[in-house]
């Protein structure tokens, strides 16, 4: 069956092909989820929540542009809505100087510990990390989407890249007692 005939049975309510529609884009979906979530039950929250909206809004989609990038920014869309719904995601408003942190420390660690140390932000930190640098949004636009000022997206991501560089150091200097 053809991605096109796919969606369009999908518009049409066949569960057969909703459950061919998650085989095809659960990991690919699940990995966003787990850039944006504390921990995989979170992220398995998240798959699931954005799946639900996908199936009910696939009839908006018009076959203009990558399915798969729809559906991704669904998932971000689903996952960010969440979290403004649950925490107050404006609460730093102090302007930091950016921070450049050299890649170096960067390469040091390994994957699974870099993903660990970014689950562990605080939400509006791991938020504001992931969409600037994981997934390239400005600050205008992820101030947009948070609901918060350009002043605070910057100083959430100066702040961010402060702790992941606190934690990698100490990981590092941990490794080097051992």
């Amino acid at each position: 069956m053809s991605l096109e005939e796919l969606i369009n049975n999908c518009k049409k309510g066949n569960r057969k092909a909703q459950e061919q529609l998650y085989r095809d884009y659960s990991r690919v979906l699940f990995g966003v989820c787990l850039k944006y979530s504390r921990n995989k039950t979170e992220a398995e929250d998240n798959l699931h929540d954005s799946f639900m909206v996908i199936y009910n809004k696939i009839d908006q989609f018009k076959f203009k542009g990558s399915f798969e990038g729809w559906i991704k920014r669904i998932t971000v869309n689903t996952i960010l809505q969440k979290y403004r719904k649950e925490t107050n995601l404006s609460l730093v408003h102090d302007n930091i100087e950016e921070e450049e942190v050299e890649a170096s420390s960067f390469s040091e660690i390994s994957l699974a510990s870099l993903l660990q140390y970014i689950q562990e932000l605080p939400n509006k930190y791991r938020l504001t990390f992931n969409l600037y640098v994981l997934d390239g949004y400005s600050h205008a636009e992820i101030s947009e989407m948070l609901g918060t000022s350009l002043g605070t997206s910057k100083s959430n991501l100066a702040r961010a890249r402060m702790i992941l560089k606190e934690k990698i150091e100490a990981d590092i200097k941990r490794e080097v007692i051992l």
